[in-house]
């Protein structure tokens, strides 16, 4: 590992999801100089500066940490011996431009790791499905009986600390959204066997409208891999095919086709048998008989937040499926359930996409719609009110209403259900806004689903 000792350490985004707070836990210990600045205030990130307080309390001989919240200050970019950079940090951040005129190296956690690690690492990308495909080729990779971390794009842990584990012969799994993957193009590394679930436009809010941009970042999985690495791709993708096209590593295609009919999943949709798919061709990549790998897949029961089935109240089904923050993600949870008495509850802020394509399959499968306030939630209203995507006995017969608590929501959508129906949590757009998060949006709907009587 790399000595931090007395190293002077910026960490650029501390972050409520426990990752920035692992990174200054690992760097306190190691006897680093460690100055964390964020652009949200003490007040907003309570929780990750009280941990870290608490934590240095019981650090005797630790430097202490200065926090400089609510805003950064250039002096904290130049005079230091490294940048940590949180995922998210803008493309054109003038902070990081002038540590890199400064001569200050930049890392990212995931990809630190990653140069140092030494092990195997599966790294998993996509647009949709990567948390799942994720969780399901872990468990799959504990199946060959090597000792296996998960890590990445996770709430709660960061991967950096890791390295205080991992050894040579063992393998990390590795969740990696495209601002992670910045930190894995920087240092000109890729894992040994890649993952690209598929591509569809999102983010376009953090990347300009530029899908060409955002693609870039994808596609840093593979870049730096070499002849005898392995790329899994989508076979139904067109950005894939032309991924194909760039790599110097093996491509190995998937399909949803690829899953026998005759398995016995329990995890729903079209969309997760892509996702089961992508999981078993690591599993043959890595030599694990199809035998295993069934037993794996048959006893995956998803992840939380995705698809997520809460609890029957009344003969009502109640779903949490908060991390789908994209129209395409709640098309593939409508068509997974297939019923047309959905109750739905979406709507949020606004990544600059497009609803065109959710407004007539909301219309198809859904009773009425509750929107959550935030800036996507009027364009999304307006493509409801669009006429042309209902047959002529149902216009203008969709109940819309917008609400703006998970409070109001819930109870909201319990007023259009009854025996039978389901109420889903699928909002098609981010959380920021009513939410600190797409995680606590799902905690509070789990809240209040588990409050009814």
């Amino acid at each position: 590992m790399i000595d931090f000792r007395d190293k002077k350490i910026t960490i650029m985004g501390l972050g409520l999801l426990g990752r920035g707070v692992g990174v200054v836990k690992l760097l306190v210990e190691k006897g680093a100089r460690v100055t964390v600045t964020d652009l949200k205030s003490e007040r907003d990130l309570a929780p990750s500066v009280r941990e870290i307080k608490n934590f240095l309390k019981n650090k005797k001989g630790a430097h202490p940490i200065k926090f400089i919240l609510g805003g950064h200050r250039m002096s904290d970019f130049r005079n230091v011996d490294m940048v940590f950079k949180a995922a998210g940090v803008p493309l054109d951040s003038v902070y990081i431009k002038e540590a890199i005129n400064h001569g200050v190296p930049i890392f990212m956690d995931d990809a630190l790791f990653g140069r140092e690690a030494g092990c195997k690492i599966i790294g998993i990308t996509g647009t949709r499905g990567k948390t799942t495909t994720s969780n399901l080729i872990y468990e799959i990779t504990k199946a060959t009986g090597k000792k296996t971390y998960f890590a990445g794009n996770v709430r709660g842990m960061a991967t950096l600390p890791l390295l205080e584990k991992v050894k040579k012969n063992d393998l990390a799994v590795l969740e990696l959204s495209s601002w992670q993957l910045q930190g894995w193009r920087d240092l000109k590394i890729s894992p040994e066997i890649s993952v690209v679930t598929n591509i569809y436009p999102d983010h376009q809010n953090y990347y300009k409208n530029s899908m060409a941009k955002y693609v870039h970042d994808k596609e840093a999985i593979f870049a730096n891999q070499v002849k005898n690495d392995f790329l899994v791709l989508n076979k139904n993708c067109a950005w894939c095919k032309k991924m194909a096209k760039r790599t110097q590593g093996k491509v190995v295609w998937f399909s949803a086709s690829d899953v026998p009919r005759g398995w016995n999943l329990k995890i729903l949709g079209e969309h997760n048998l892509e996702n089961i798919a992508a999981a078993v061709a690591v599993g043959k990549i890595l030599g694990l008989p199809i035998v295993k790998i069934k037993k794996v897949v048959e006893n995956f029961r998803g992840v939380p937040g995705r698809l997520e089935f809460v609890r029957e109240i009344g003969g009502v089904k109640y779903y949490n499926d908060t991390t789908a923050t994209m129209p395409e993600a709640t098309i593939a949870a409508l068509r997974a359930l297939g019923r047309k008495n959905i109750v739905l509850i979406c709507g949020g802020a606004d990544k600059n996409l497009n609803f065109e394509n959710l407004a007539p399959e909301i219309k198809k499968y859904t009773k009425a719609v509750v929107l959550l306030n935030g800036t996507a939630t009027p364009k999304l209203k307006k493509q409801l009110l669009i006429t042309r995507y209902l047959p002529r006995r149902q216009a203008g017969s969709l109940p819309v209403t917008i609400v703006k608590s998970m409070r109001e929501a819930v109870k909201t959508a319990q007023k259009f259900a009854a025996r039978g129906d389901i109420i889903l949590l699928s909002p098609a757009a981010a959380s920021f806004g009513m939410f600190k998060n797409e995680f606590d949006r799902g905690d509070q709907f789990l809240s209040e689903v588990r409050k009814i009587k």
